[in-house]
C-alpha cells in the first residue's frame, strides 16, 4: 500500500525512465486488506467500527476483482536502477490478426451478443476469465417471463 503522493513520485520516475513503448509494472508494496483500512479510518476519526459505524460487506460487483493478474504466462520482467519499477516484457502479437479479433469482438459488442464477446476476448488473451457478474445470464430471462405470464394468468 502506498500514498498518492508516494505512487505519484512512482509514475513521475518511471516516465522519465520511457523511451517508448514500455510497459512499466510498478511495486505498490504489500496489499491491504479493506476491513483493516475502514476500521482504522473509523478509529481515526473518533468512532469505533462496527459500533458507532456499521460496517457492510456487499461483495463482488460485476467486473471488480480480488486481485489484479500484471502478466500472461510467457511474460516476464526487466528490472530497471529503481526497485520499485519494472519493465513487462510482453510477447509480440501478429498486427494484422489483433486486427480482425479486434473487428470482430466489435461487431459482436454492437449487436450485444454477450457470449460472442466473451468467446472473442477468451480468444483474443486466452488467460481471461470473466467474473460472475459479467456471464450471460440466461435463467433470469426465464424467470422474469414465468413471472409476466403468472401476473398476466392471474388478472
Amino acid at each position: 500500500f502506498m500514498t498518492i503522493p508516494e505512487a505519484t513520485q512512482l509514475v513521475l520516475q518511471a516516465a522519465t525512465m520511457g523511451r517508448g513503448g514500455e510497459i512499466f509494472l510498478l511495486d505498490m508494496g504489500e496489499p491491504v486488506r479493506i476491513t483493516d483500512l475502514a476500521e482504522e479510518l473509523i478509529r481515526l476519526s473518533g468512532f469505533i467500527p462496527h459500533d458507532d459505524i456499521k460496517i457492510t460487506y456487499t461483495g463482488l460487483r460485476p467486473g471488480e476483482k480480488l486481485y489484479e493478474e500484471l502478466l500472461l504466462a510467457g511474460e516476464g520482467i526487466l528490472n530497471t536502477s529503481h526497485e520499485k519499477i519494472h519493465i513487462a516484457r510482453s510477447m509480440p502479437q501478429e498486427g494484422k490478426l489483433l486486427e480482425r479479433q479486434f473487428e470482430t469482438l466489435f461487431l459482436h459488442a454492437r449487436e450485444m451478443e454477450q457470449e460472442k464477446v466473451i468467446a472473442t476476448l477468451r480468444e483474443i488473451v486466452p488467460e481471461y476469465k470473466p467474473s460472475v457478474g459479467d456471464m450471460p445470464e440466461k435463467n433470469k430471462v426465464i424467470e422474469l417471463t414465468h413471472i409476466k405470464r403468472s401476473a398476466n394468468h392471474e388478472k
